[in-house]
């Protein structure tokens, strides 16, 4: 019982890091710069893609029931439901891809980078085509130069900072909790 209630607390401790991260915006247009992803790659590769998905989950209910957890302190299914919506609920997903590759295939830095990009494609490939319907945009190109484009170089210092801590705090979370789960 006692490391199932560990488990369920730094589940809830990653939820509440995806909900400060989300905060260090760059507001550039519809959808603001954040530092969300952190916390989702940490989750991957510190709890694995039962654990970490888990947390993500409830980050997002967290943020439709009304706290104010996404960007700009902001909450409710009037947020989840808008333009940003589908990258918010590309986070759920994107933490399992990125999770699932790692326990399979390791966490060395020549399986963190791919597995990092494969959950940024899932974050893209869910969160564009919402973003398109949400804004009435018929353009690919368009949603794509809005969305995607500006967001690429941040997402390469993301990936490599949350590679370099992953690797560094991995062995703390496999002492102190035992395991990661996998």
């Amino acid at each position: 019982m006692r490391v199932k209630t560990l488990d369920l607390a730094v589940c809830a401790l990653f939820a509440a890091l995806s909900a400060v991260l989300s905060q260090i915006t760059i507001p550039i247009g519809i959808v603001p710069i954040n530092l969300t992803h952190i916390s989702l790659f940490l989750a991957a590769g510190l709890l694995g893609s039962r654990y970490g998905t888990f947390s993500q989950i409830v980050y997002v209910i967290m943020g439709a029931i009304g706290l104010p957890v996404f960007s700009g302190l902001s909450g409710g299914m009037g947020v989840v439901l808008n333009a940003t919506g589908g990258f918010i609920f590309g986070y759920i997903i994107c933490t399992f891809v990125t999770a699932y590759i790692i326990e399979r295939f390791g966490s060395s830095y020549k399986v963190l980078f791919p597995a990092m990009y494969a959950g940024w494609v899932v974050t893209y490939a869910i969160g564009i085509p919402w973003f398109m319907f949400a804004t009435e945009t018929s353009s690919l190109t368009a949603a794509v130069s809005a969305c995607m484009i500006p967001f690429l170089p941040g997402d390469l210092a993301k990936t490599i900072l949350s590679a370099v801590l992953i690797n560094r705090l991995r062995p703390v979370f496999v002492k102190g909790l035992g395991h990661i789960d996998g």
